[in-house]
């Protein structure tokens, strides 16, 4: 084989390869989830408005258990769980087991760490991956 020859073809498959690689990164970034509000470091009155968002998985009641579905839950001045881990149901581990992608928070005045975290229909939670926390001060 001419080296030219061996050359593109080395090439061809050099680029398919990082195009796969690429594709996959890219579909891996896209699962997470995110606050569409309020902002990380925003400033608020009570009561507030909290706007979830989800990207790679499909929102599901509780009880659901398809592939690749689930739902929100909001921790006060708590971190993401494990994944895999029973997510609590207390008044700093709000569940939104219907399918909800918002809510109105009623907080005294403070600063506060909001953490959403994204779980499976039996509130097992998918992880870090699926968390993501901000900061806000009620006024």
């Amino acid at each position: 084989m001419h080296a030219s020859t061996t050359f593109t073809t080395i090439a061809r498959r050099l680029g398919a390869a990082l195009a796969i690689s690429g594709c996959l990164a890219t579909a891996a970034y896209a699962q997470s989830v995110s606050f569409v509000e309020p902002k990380d470091g925003a400033t608020v009155s009570s009561p507030f408005k909290v706007q979830f968002a989800v990207s790679g998985m499909e929102i599901k009641p509780a009880g659901n258990m398809d592939p690749n579905t689930g739902h929100h839950h909001l921790f006060i001045n708590h971190g993401s769980i494990k994944a895999g881990e029973a997510i609590p149901a207390d008044e700093t581990h709000l569940h939104f087991g219907k399918g909800q992608t918002e809510t109105e928070l009623k907080l005294a005045p403070g600063t506060y760490q909001l953490t959403m975290q994204f779980a499976d229909g039996l509130h097992r939670s998918y992880g870090s991956q699926f968390s993501q926390s901000i900061s806000v001060t009620v006024k």
